[in-house]
C-alpha cells in the first residue's frame, strides 16, 4: 500500500478558529499529518486513479493552508463606523420634518435621513413625535429643540449639540451620543437602552423616570460631567 503524508497542523482545524472572529492565530505546529492512504496498486487504472484522488487531496489541502496564510497574515481592520459622503438634497434638512415614514425601532426606515450640520435651533413644533430612525445627526444644532415623542433608534449623533432639548417619551434605542453636548437636556421618561454617551456632556441633564438597562446604566454613570441630582436620579453609586 502507498501512503502520502500531508502536513496540515491539528490547530488549523480546532474549533477555535471555526468562528468567524477575527482574532490573532496561533503559529501552527507542522506535527500531526493527515495520512492518505491509497487502494492496493496492481495495474496503471489503478496507478491513475490513485494519483488523480491524490492530488484532489493535495489541491485541497493546499487551498486551506493558502487561506490560513492570507488571513494571518491580513491586518485586523478597525471597526471604526464609517459615514457616507454627505447628501447633496438640497432639502435634506427639511426630511426631519417628514421623518421616517416606516422608521420602527430597530432602525428600519425608507430613505436615509442625513441631518448632519443642519440647525435645528429652537424648533418647537416640526420634530416633536418624527420617527428618525438610522438618522446623521452628527454636527447638527437642536438646542432648545422639542423633540419630545421622537424616535431616534439607531442614530449617529456623534459631535451633535443638544443642549436644552426636551426628550421627554423619547424612544433613544441604540443611539451614538459620543462627544455631543446635551447641557440641560432632558430625558424624562425616555428610553435610552443601548445607547452610548463616550465623552458627551451631560451637566444639568435630567433623568427622571428614565428607562434604562442595568449594563447601560453602569456605563453612563462612569461619565463625570454628570451632576450629583443626575446621578441620584439614575442611581449611580
Amino acid at each position: 500500500m502507498a501512503s502520502f503524508s500531508i502536513p496540515i497542523s491539528r490547530n488549523l482545524f480546532s474549533p477555535q478558529h471555526s468562528s468567524t472572529k477575527r482574532a490573532r492565530f496561533p503559529v501552527p505546529e507542522l506535527h500531526s499529518p493527515i495520512r492518505i492512504i491509497s487502494s492496493s496498486v496492481r495495474d496503471g487504472s489503478k496507478i491513475e486513479e490513485s494519483s488523480f484522488h491524490f492530488k484532489e487531496l493535495r489541491n485541497v489541502a493546499c487551498g486551506v493552508l493558502a487561506v490560513w496564510a492570507v488571513t494571518t497574515a491580513s491586518p485586523v481592520v478597525a471597526a471604526n463606523q464609517r459615514l457616507p459622503p454627505l447628501s447633496t438634497d438640497p432639502d435634506r434638512c427639511e426630511r426631519a420634518f417628514v421623518g421616517n415614514t416606516i422608521g420602527q425601532a430597530n432602525g428600519v426606515y425608507d430613505k436615509p435621513i442625513d441631518l448632519r450640520f443642519c440647525d435645528f435651533t429652537n424648533e418647537k413644533s416640526n420634530l416633536k413625535g418624527k420617527s428618525l430612525a438610522a438618522a446623521l445627526m452628527s454636527g447638527a444644532k437642536f438646542d432648545g429643540a422639542d423633540m419630545s415623542e421622537v424616535v431616534m433608534s439607531k442614530a449617529y449623533a456623534v459631535g451633535a449639540s443638544f443642549k436644552g432639548t426636551d426628550f421627554t417619551n423619547a424612544v433613544l434605542d441604540r443611539v451614538n451620543f459620543g462627544k455631543a453636548n446635551l447641557q440641560g437636556a432632558s430625558f424624562k421618561n425616555t428610553v435610552l437602552s443601548g445607547s452610548t454617551f463616550d465623552e458627551a456632556q451631560l451637566e444639568d441633564v435630567v433623568f427622571e423616570d428614565t428607562i434604562i438597562g442595568y449594563i447601560d446604566l453602569q456605563k453612563l454613570c462612569r461619565n463625570e460631567t454628570i451632576s450629583d441630582e443626575g446621578r441620584a436620579e439614575l442611581g449611580c453609586r
